[in-house]
């Protein structure tokens, strides 16, 4: 029969594990990009502003352990450039990136957020529904 004692630590030990990706999604993550130029107008900002808002809002322990980054990118800057040829982006985009063992497995432009730029609520609600199915993969 296992002691108590050893009962607890297994358990210790196997939250462990878990909580820090160990096991499960180690190898996995979720990049969010908001792409800019050096112009930028209101809605451009209100579009990085909602989905930072939603971002920070709804996945904030997906944030603070990895599993969920968010980066605001401007593709005027050289070494940004590629992302343009990338994701065939051709304005202001938020793009959600799947990254598995170091490698991006699929990905999708949020293209409705310019659909949803005047109405904040359906924005966040948006943006946040996307990002949860990609953290399920």
């Amino acid at each position: 029969m296992v002691s108590v004692k050893r009962f607890f630590a297994l358990i210790l030990l196997v939250t462990f594990i878990i909580s820090t990706g160990l096991v499960f999604g180690a190898d996995s993550k979720v990049i969010a990009y908001y792409f800019h130029s050096n112009v930028r107008c209101l809605n451009c900002h209100n579009m990085e502003e909602y989905a930072k808002e939603a971002i920070e809002k709804n996945f904030a322990e997906e944030l603070e352990d990895g599993r969920l980054v968010f980066k605001t990118v401007n593709v005027e800057e050289k070494e940004n450039e590629h992302f343009v040829d990338d994701y065939e982006l051709y304005t202001k985009a938020l793009v959600i990136s799947q990254i598995k063992d170091e490698k991006e497995s699929q990905h999708k432009n949020l293209a409705k957020i310019w659909a949803y730029v005047r109405n904040k609520n359906k924005f966040i609600e948006y943006v946040t529904s996307e990002i949860k199915d990609y953290l399920k993969e």
